[in-house]
This record gives C-alpha cells, sequence and structure tokens, in this order.
C-alpha cells in the first residue's frame, strides 16, 4: 500500500540519533548510523511535503538515575552539553527543526520522546494527526515513542528501515515491532511513501 505524506498533519519524529548511540559512541546501537541515510531521504520528503519534523533527544544531567553508578542499567551517555549528546554529524536536521529533550529530571527515566516533554501539546498545536518515526534504539526509546503515541490517539507509522536496536537478548526486537504492530502501529518502508 502507498501512503502520501499530507503536509501539516504529518510529523516525522525522530528518536535519538545521538553520538551517544552511535558506534564508537558510550551506549552504541549496533549499526545504528545505517539509520542515518534513511532517515536524511526521509526528512528531504517530509520537508518537500511540509510536514513537521521534530527530534527528540536524551538529554541527561550527570547523575541521571538511568546512570550505573546512580542504581541505572546504562553507562553514563547523552550528558547535556557533551560531544555524545549531540545529533549524529550526518543528520540533515533542517534549521525549523522541534528538538524535544527528555530524562531532564535526574531522578526520573523516560524512554518516550512524550514523556515529561511538550510533545503532544506541539502536535496538537500544530495540527498533526499522524506520526512517523524512526531512529534509535527499536525496542527502547523507539518503542515507548511510538506507544505513546497511540496511546494518545495519533495514527502511528513505525519506519521499519528507519530503525536499529540493541537486541541484549536476542529477539527483542523482533518482539518490540510485534507489540507496536499488536498494539495499532503500521510499518512501512521508504518504498511505500508515493
Amino acid at each position: 500500500m502507498k501512503y502520501r505524506i499530507e503536509g501539516k498533519e504529518d510529523a516525522l519524529i525522530i528518536v535519538d540519533v545521538q553520538v551517544d548511540f552511535c558506534p564508537g559512541g558510550a551506549l552504541p546501537v549496533p549499526r545504528g548510523d545505517e539509520v542515518v541515510p534513511v532517515l536524511n531521504e526521509y526528512i528531504r520528503r517530509f520537508r518537500a511535503a511540509g510536514a513537521l519534523i521534530v527530534a527528540t533527544r536524551d538529554w541527561h544531567p550527570p547523575n541521571h538515575v538511568s546512570f550505573k553508578n546512580y542504581g541505572g542499567l546504562w553507562p553514563p551517555h547523552c550528558v547535556q552539553g557533551t560531544e555524545g549528546a549531540k545529533f549524529h554529524p550526518d543528520l540533515n536536521l533542517p534549521d525549523d527543526v522541534i528538538v524535544v529533550s527528555k530524562a531532564t529530571d535526574p531522578s526520573r527515566e523516560a524512554y518516550s520522546g512524550f514523556e515529561g516533554t511538550d510533545l503532544e501539546e506541539r502536535l496538537r498545536r500544530a495540527g498533526v494527526r499522524r506520526v512517523f518515526v524512526g531512529g534509535l534504539a527499536t525496542e527502547y526509546c523507539v518503542k515507548s515513542t511510538v506507544l505513546d503515541a497511540l496511546r494518545y490517539g495519533f495514527e502511528t507509522f513505525l519506519l521499519e528501515d528507519a530503525v536499529r536496536g540493541i537486541d541484549a537478548t536476542p529477539g527483542d526486537v523482533e518482539k518490540a515491532i510485534k507489540e507496536m504492530l499488536e498494539r495499532g502501529a503500521k510499518k512501512l518502508r521508504l518504498q511505500d511513501i508515493g
């Protein structure tokens, strides 16, 4: 099935394509940088249609609860103002991109781009009905963002060719995709956009 980008009713949400989540970073997603050229093409097409472009980012304080030193699961990553917290240098974000910083409260984890942010409000104000989600990592921040978008009533698409996961336990990524689809997300790839 072919989908058309409808302009103002659509938003492309790019989840956490940051240096620390790419090879060589503090918490690399295997082959995470492979999403960059694909997302650049989505950005080009969504911009041409006049759609909203949103980029979420982990923006942790240095003492964040998700870090191992503070009882969390992860090594320090995407600390506010560091090189690792920057978007991947090859990601062609437009000047008018809406940047959503999440997980900024040291005492709260936040995987979803909606959690503790004004993303829902901004999308509603802009008249967005459909969201198209790609980025890193499939079974964590992408999944949480997709599930929240569905919960808030947005028609939600997973950009299957523009996500990569950690797959710490083999099958985690597959399970996450299955859950997103069972909850109502649709998956598509670049060739499905006509």
